[in-house]
Protein backbone atom coordinates (compact mmCIF):
# COMPACT_ATOMS: atom_id res chain seq x y z
CA UNK A 1 0.00 0.00 0.00
CA UNK A 2 1.54 3.56 -0.72
CA UNK A 3 1.39 6.27 1.35
CA UNK A 4 1.02 9.92 0.73
CA UNK A 5 1.22 13.25 2.75
CA UNK A 6 -2.35 14.43 3.50
CA UNK A 7 -1.78 18.06 2.04
CA UNK A 8 0.06 20.54 4.27
CA UNK A 9 -0.32 18.29 7.60
CA UNK A 10 3.01 16.56 7.43
CA UNK A 11 0.78 13.34 8.08
CA UNK A 12 1.68 10.02 5.75
CA UNK A 13 -1.66 8.44 5.14
CA UNK A 14 -2.34 5.07 2.77
CA UNK A 15 -3.80 5.40 -0.59
CA UNK A 16 -6.60 3.77 0.79
CA UNK A 17 -9.06 4.77 3.40
CA UNK A 18 -11.35 3.02 5.38
CA UNK A 19 -14.54 4.32 5.23
CA UNK A 20 -16.83 3.27 8.01
CA UNK A 21 -20.44 4.67 7.51
CA UNK A 22 -21.70 0.81 6.83
CA UNK A 23 -20.26 -0.22 10.11
CA UNK A 24 -24.15 0.00 12.74
CA UNK A 25 -27.10 0.50 11.96
CA UNK A 26 -27.06 1.73 8.36
CA UNK A 27 -25.15 -1.50 7.57
CA UNK A 28 -23.11 -4.16 9.82
CA UNK A 29 -24.77 -4.27 12.58
CA UNK A 30 -22.49 -7.39 14.30
CA UNK A 31 -19.97 -5.38 15.87
CA UNK A 32 -17.54 -7.85 16.42
CA UNK A 33 -17.37 -8.46 12.49
CA UNK A 34 -16.88 -5.11 12.14
CA UNK A 35 -14.16 -5.11 14.31
CA UNK A 36 -12.37 -7.62 12.39
CA UNK A 37 -13.06 -5.95 8.86
CA UNK A 38 -10.98 -3.18 10.82
CA UNK A 39 -8.64 -5.48 11.91
CA UNK A 40 -8.38 -6.75 8.16
CA UNK A 41 -7.75 -3.28 7.06
CA UNK A 42 -5.22 -2.23 9.23
CA UNK A 43 -3.08 -5.66 9.11
CA UNK A 44 -3.61 -4.89 4.57
CA UNK A 45 -1.83 -2.08 5.04
CA UNK A 46 -4.45 0.96 5.34
CA UNK A 47 -3.58 3.52 7.91
CA UNK A 48 -6.03 6.19 7.29
CA UNK A 49 -9.48 5.61 9.46
CA UNK A 50 -12.68 8.11 8.59
CA UNK A 51 -15.94 7.66 9.91
CA UNK A 52 -18.40 10.60 11.57
CA UNK A 53 -20.41 11.14 14.42
CA UNK A 54 -24.22 10.85 12.31
CA UNK A 55 -23.29 7.71 11.03
CA UNK A 56 -25.69 5.39 12.81
CA UNK A 57 -26.06 7.91 15.11
CA UNK A 58 -22.54 7.33 16.61
CA UNK A 59 -22.79 3.22 16.56
CA UNK A 60 -19.70 3.60 13.85
CA UNK A 61 -17.77 5.83 15.99
CA UNK A 62 -18.39 3.07 18.97
CA UNK A 63 -17.22 0.10 16.55
CA UNK A 64 -13.92 1.84 15.35
CA UNK A 65 -13.21 2.73 18.59
CA UNK A 66 -13.57 -1.25 19.73
CA UNK A 67 -11.08 -1.77 17.11
CA UNK A 68 -8.46 0.61 17.79
CA UNK A 69 -8.00 0.02 21.30
CA UNK A 70 -3.90 -1.28 21.70
CA UNK A 71 -3.69 0.25 17.99
CA UNK A 72 -4.43 3.83 18.02
CA UNK A 73 -1.06 5.41 17.43
CA UNK A 74 -0.33 3.61 14.21
CA UNK A 75 -3.76 4.97 12.61
CA UNK A 76 -4.83 7.99 11.04
CA UNK A 77 -7.58 8.63 12.90
CA UNK A 78 -10.97 10.71 11.01
CA UNK A 79 -14.01 12.26 11.85
CA UNK A 80 -16.18 14.55 10.80
CA UNK A 81 -19.36 16.61 12.57
CA UNK A 82 -22.06 19.25 11.78
CA UNK A 83 -24.89 17.20 10.49
CA UNK A 84 -27.77 16.76 12.74
CA UNK A 85 -27.50 14.56 15.57
CA UNK A 86 -29.87 14.47 18.45
CA UNK A 87 -29.11 17.04 20.33
CA UNK A 88 -27.70 19.25 17.77
CA UNK A 89 -25.96 20.10 14.64
CA UNK A 90 -24.52 22.82 12.63
CA UNK A 91 -20.74 24.36 12.60
CA UNK A 92 -21.26 27.33 15.80
CA UNK A 93 -18.84 27.08 18.40
CA UNK A 94 -20.81 25.92 20.91
CA UNK A 95 -21.99 22.88 19.09
CA UNK A 96 -18.09 22.32 17.97
CA UNK A 97 -17.16 22.01 21.69
CA UNK A 98 -19.68 19.50 22.63
CA UNK A 99 -19.40 17.57 19.40
CA UNK A 100 -15.52 16.74 19.72
CA UNK A 101 -16.29 15.32 23.28
CA UNK A 102 -18.97 12.96 22.21
CA UNK A 103 -16.64 11.83 19.27
CA UNK A 104 -13.61 11.50 21.56
CA UNK A 105 -15.52 9.83 24.30
CA UNK A 106 -17.38 7.20 21.65
CA UNK A 107 -14.30 6.68 20.00
CA UNK A 108 -12.01 6.03 23.01
CA UNK A 109 -9.11 8.52 22.41
CA UNK A 110 -7.86 11.80 23.74
CA UNK A 111 -7.13 13.50 20.08
CA UNK A 112 -7.71 13.16 16.82
CA UNK A 113 -5.83 13.54 13.97
CA UNK A 114 -8.74 15.38 11.05
CA UNK A 115 -11.54 16.58 12.23
CA UNK A 116 -13.80 17.64 9.46
CA UNK A 117 -16.90 20.03 8.52
CA UNK A 118 -19.56 17.00 7.38
CA UNK A 119 -21.09 19.99 5.50
CA UNK A 120 -21.03 23.83 5.25
CA UNK A 121 -23.31 25.59 7.40
CA UNK A 122 -25.00 28.60 5.86
CA UNK A 123 -26.02 29.60 9.11
CA UNK A 124 -22.90 30.20 11.33
CA UNK A 125 -19.92 32.38 10.03
CA UNK A 126 -16.78 30.77 8.79
CA UNK A 127 -14.84 32.84 10.89
CA UNK A 128 -16.73 31.71 14.15
CA UNK A 129 -16.26 27.67 12.49
CA UNK A 130 -12.65 28.21 12.01
CA UNK A 131 -12.20 30.15 15.31
CA UNK A 132 -13.23 27.32 17.36
CA UNK A 133 -11.53 24.28 15.72
CA UNK A 134 -8.28 26.25 16.01
CA UNK A 135 -8.98 26.71 19.90
CA UNK A 136 -9.29 22.81 19.63
CA UNK A 137 -5.87 22.23 17.79
CA UNK A 138 -4.23 24.72 19.83
CA UNK A 139 -5.56 22.54 22.79
CA UNK A 140 -4.00 19.17 21.57
CA UNK A 141 -7.28 17.44 20.69
CA UNK A 142 -6.94 18.02 16.59
CA UNK A 143 -4.17 18.05 14.88
CA UNK A 144 -5.77 18.86 11.84
CA UNK A 145 -9.18 20.29 10.56
CA UNK A 146 -11.17 20.15 7.19
CA UNK A 147 -14.26 20.24 5.45
CA UNK A 148 -16.15 18.06 3.29
CA UNK A 149 -18.88 19.07 0.07
CA UNK A 150 -17.55 22.55 -0.11
CA UNK A 151 -17.85 24.06 -3.46
CA UNK A 152 -14.87 25.69 -4.90
CA UNK A 153 -15.72 28.88 -3.37
CA UNK A 154 -16.29 28.29 -0.18
CA UNK A 155 -12.82 26.47 -0.05
CA UNK A 156 -11.62 30.19 -0.97
CA UNK A 157 -13.54 31.63 1.29
CA UNK A 158 -12.62 29.47 4.45
CA UNK A 159 -8.64 29.72 2.91
CA UNK A 160 -8.89 33.48 3.24
CA UNK A 161 -10.81 33.62 6.57
CA UNK A 162 -8.08 31.62 8.30
CA UNK A 163 -5.39 33.91 6.59
CA UNK A 164 -7.11 37.27 7.99
CA UNK A 165 -7.86 36.25 11.29
CA UNK A 166 -5.13 34.15 12.10
CA UNK A 167 -6.49 30.82 12.74
CA UNK A 168 -5.54 27.37 11.63
CA UNK A 169 -6.79 26.60 8.03
CA UNK A 170 -8.69 23.50 6.57
CA UNK A 171 -6.29 21.03 5.36
CA UNK A 172 -8.42 18.44 3.81
CA UNK A 173 -11.27 18.39 1.63
CA UNK A 174 -13.58 15.68 1.03
CA UNK A 175 -15.68 15.62 -1.90
CA UNK A 176 -17.71 12.69 -3.98
CA UNK A 177 -15.51 11.57 -6.73
CA UNK A 178 -15.85 8.24 -9.24
CA UNK A 179 -16.18 7.31 -12.43
CA UNK A 180 -20.10 8.52 -12.92
CA UNK A 181 -19.76 11.72 -10.69
CA UNK A 182 -16.40 13.79 -12.14
CA UNK A 183 -17.99 17.30 -12.25
CA UNK A 184 -15.41 18.08 -8.84
CA UNK A 185 -12.52 17.55 -11.76
CA UNK A 186 -13.79 21.35 -13.33
CA UNK A 187 -13.01 23.55 -10.19
CA UNK A 188 -13.02 21.64 -6.66
CA UNK A 189 -10.08 19.57 -6.99
CA UNK A 190 -8.09 22.47 -8.93
CA UNK A 191 -8.92 24.58 -6.16
CA UNK A 192 -7.67 21.75 -3.58
CA UNK A 193 -4.73 21.85 -5.22
CA UNK A 194 -4.36 25.65 -5.52
CA UNK A 195 -4.44 26.01 -1.76
CA UNK A 196 -2.64 22.55 -0.82
CA UNK A 197 -4.85 20.69 0.66
CA UNK A 198 -5.12 16.93 1.29
CA UNK A 199 -8.04 15.55 -0.84
CA UNK A 200 -10.22 12.30 0.62
CA UNK A 201 -12.47 11.30 -1.74
CA UNK A 202 -15.61 8.96 -1.02
CA UNK A 203 -18.36 7.13 -3.35
CA UNK A 204 -15.64 5.92 -5.68
CA UNK A 205 -18.29 3.26 -6.92
CA UNK A 206 -21.20 5.40 -6.58
CA UNK A 207 -23.06 3.51 -4.29
CA UNK A 208 -22.82 0.38 -5.90
CA UNK A 209 -23.03 1.12 -9.78
CA UNK A 210 -19.48 0.41 -10.58
CA UNK A 211 -19.12 -2.65 -8.25
CA UNK A 212 -19.71 -5.24 -11.07
CA UNK A 213 -23.05 -6.40 -9.44
CA UNK A 214 -24.96 -7.85 -12.41
CA UNK A 215 -27.94 -5.11 -11.40
CA UNK A 216 -26.51 -2.50 -9.89
CA UNK A 217 -29.68 -1.48 -8.99
CA UNK A 218 -30.77 -3.98 -6.34
CA UNK A 219 -29.09 -3.73 -2.99
CA UNK A 220 -29.65 -2.00 0.41
CA UNK A 221 -29.16 1.58 -0.91
CA UNK A 222 -32.15 1.15 -3.06
CA UNK A 223 -34.33 3.02 -0.58
CA UNK A 224 -35.07 5.96 1.63
CA UNK A 225 -32.51 8.93 0.65
CA UNK A 226 -30.46 6.89 -1.65
CA UNK A 227 -33.65 5.81 -3.79
CA UNK A 228 -33.60 8.62 -6.47
CA UNK A 229 -30.39 7.27 -7.40
CA UNK A 230 -31.66 3.77 -8.78
CA UNK A 231 -34.87 5.30 -10.35
CA UNK A 232 -34.68 3.52 -14.06
CA UNK A 233 -37.07 6.39 -15.22
CA UNK A 234 -35.01 9.09 -14.61
CA UNK A 235 -32.68 10.12 -17.71
CA UNK A 236 -29.96 10.71 -15.74
CA UNK A 237 -30.15 7.17 -14.26
CA UNK A 238 -30.45 5.44 -17.66
CA UNK A 239 -27.81 7.31 -18.70
CA UNK A 240 -25.77 6.29 -15.87
CA UNK A 241 -26.74 2.67 -16.66
CA UNK A 242 -25.50 2.65 -20.56
CA UNK A 243 -22.29 3.89 -19.24
CA UNK A 244 -21.78 1.62 -16.65
CA UNK A 245 -22.37 -1.25 -19.18
CA UNK A 246 -19.90 0.34 -21.65
CA UNK A 247 -17.10 0.85 -18.76
CA UNK A 248 -17.98 -3.28 -17.88
CA UNK A 249 -16.89 -4.33 -21.45
CA UNK A 250 -14.17 -1.64 -21.06
CA UNK A 251 -12.91 -3.28 -18.00
CA UNK A 252 -13.01 -6.87 -19.09
CA UNK A 253 -10.73 -5.80 -22.32
CA UNK A 254 -8.45 -4.64 -19.55
CA UNK A 255 -8.94 -7.68 -17.78
CA UNK A 256 -9.79 -6.01 -14.39
CA UNK A 257 -12.92 -6.15 -12.23
CA UNK A 258 -14.92 -3.17 -12.83
CA UNK A 259 -14.86 -2.39 -9.07
CA UNK A 260 -10.62 -1.86 -9.35
CA UNK A 261 -11.09 -0.25 -12.42
CA UNK A 262 -13.12 2.39 -10.50
CA UNK A 263 -11.03 2.86 -7.82
CA UNK A 264 -7.74 3.22 -9.86
CA UNK A 265 -9.48 5.91 -12.08
CA UNK A 266 -9.83 7.73 -8.57
CA UNK A 267 -6.70 7.24 -7.74
CA UNK A 268 -5.05 8.57 -11.00
CA UNK A 269 -5.85 12.08 -9.96
CA UNK A 270 -2.95 13.81 -8.83
CA UNK A 271 -4.78 15.60 -5.97
CA UNK A 272 -5.95 12.47 -4.92
CA UNK A 273 -4.33 12.01 -2.00
CA UNK A 274 -6.60 8.82 -0.30
CA UNK A 275 -9.68 7.07 -1.86
CA UNK A 276 -12.06 5.94 1.28
CA UNK A 277 -13.58 2.60 0.67
CA UNK A 278 -16.74 1.20 2.34
CA UNK A 279 -17.25 -1.95 2.81
CA UNK A 280 -20.00 -3.68 4.66
CA UNK A 281 -19.11 -7.49 4.26
CA UNK A 282 -16.00 -8.83 4.41
CA UNK A 283 -15.65 -10.43 1.42
CA UNK A 284 -15.82 -6.94 0.10
CA UNK A 285 -13.22 -5.87 1.82
CA UNK A 286 -11.12 -8.87 0.41
CA UNK A 287 -12.50 -7.68 -3.26
CA UNK A 288 -11.22 -4.23 -2.91
CA UNK A 289 -7.97 -4.79 -1.18
CA UNK A 290 -7.25 -7.22 -4.23
CA UNK A 291 -7.22 -3.79 -6.37
CA UNK A 292 -4.85 -2.08 -4.58
CA UNK A 293 -2.13 -2.23 -6.97
CA UNK A 294 -3.83 -1.37 -10.12
CA UNK A 295 -2.91 1.33 -12.27
CA UNK A 296 -4.63 2.43 -14.98
CA UNK A 297 -2.64 2.80 -18.53
CA UNK A 298 -3.08 6.15 -20.70
CA UNK A 299 -4.53 4.39 -23.11
CA UNK A 300 -7.62 3.22 -20.76
CA UNK A 301 -7.84 7.12 -19.02
CA UNK A 302 -8.22 8.13 -22.67
CA UNK A 303 -11.11 5.36 -23.03
CA UNK A 304 -12.88 6.22 -19.59
CA UNK A 305 -12.90 10.05 -20.66
CA UNK A 306 -15.21 9.10 -24.18
CA UNK A 307 -17.43 7.16 -22.09
CA UNK A 308 -17.67 10.25 -19.75
CA UNK A 309 -16.18 12.96 -20.45
CA UNK A 310 -14.20 14.78 -17.47
CA UNK A 311 -15.56 17.30 -15.59
CA UNK A 312 -19.14 15.89 -16.07
CA UNK A 313 -22.17 14.12 -13.37
CA UNK A 314 -23.85 11.86 -15.33
CA UNK A 315 -26.78 12.27 -12.99
CA UNK A 316 -27.10 14.99 -11.00
CA UNK A 317 -29.69 13.30 -8.45
CA UNK A 318 -26.66 11.62 -6.80
CA UNK A 319 -25.98 13.66 -3.85
CA UNK A 320 -28.12 12.54 -0.70
CA UNK A 321 -27.72 15.97 0.53
CA UNK A 322 -27.87 18.93 -2.46
CA UNK A 323 -24.75 20.68 -2.42
CA UNK A 324 -26.84 24.18 -3.81
CA UNK A 325 -29.27 25.09 -1.02
CA UNK A 326 -29.23 28.49 -2.91
CA UNK A 327 -31.08 26.85 -6.10
CA UNK A 328 -32.84 24.38 -4.37
CA UNK A 329 -34.47 25.94 -1.38
CA UNK A 330 -37.20 28.48 -2.93
CA UNK A 331 -37.56 30.42 0.23
CA UNK A 332 -33.79 31.45 -0.57
CA UNK A 333 -34.54 32.59 -4.28
CA UNK A 334 -37.59 34.33 -3.24
CA UNK A 335 -38.82 37.31 -0.90
CA UNK A 336 -40.78 37.42 1.56
CA UNK A 337 -44.50 38.67 0.69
Amino acid sequence: MEHRVLGGTGISVSEYALGTMMFGAMGNTDHDESVRMIHAALDAGIDFVDTADVYSGGESEVIVGKALRGRRDDVVLATKFGLPMDKGRGASPRWIRRAVEDSLRRLGTDYLDLYQLHRPDPATDIDETLGALSDLVRAGKVRAIGGSFFAPEEIVEAQWTAERRGHHRFRTEQPPYSILTRGIEARVLPTAQRYGMGVLTFGPLNSGWLSGRADPTAGHRNAGLGAKMFDLEQPGVRAKAEAVEQLRRLAQEAGLPLAHLAIAFVQAHPAVTSVLIGPRRPEQLADLLAGADVRLTDDILDRIDEIVPPGIDVHAGDFYIDPTPAIQDKKLRRRAS
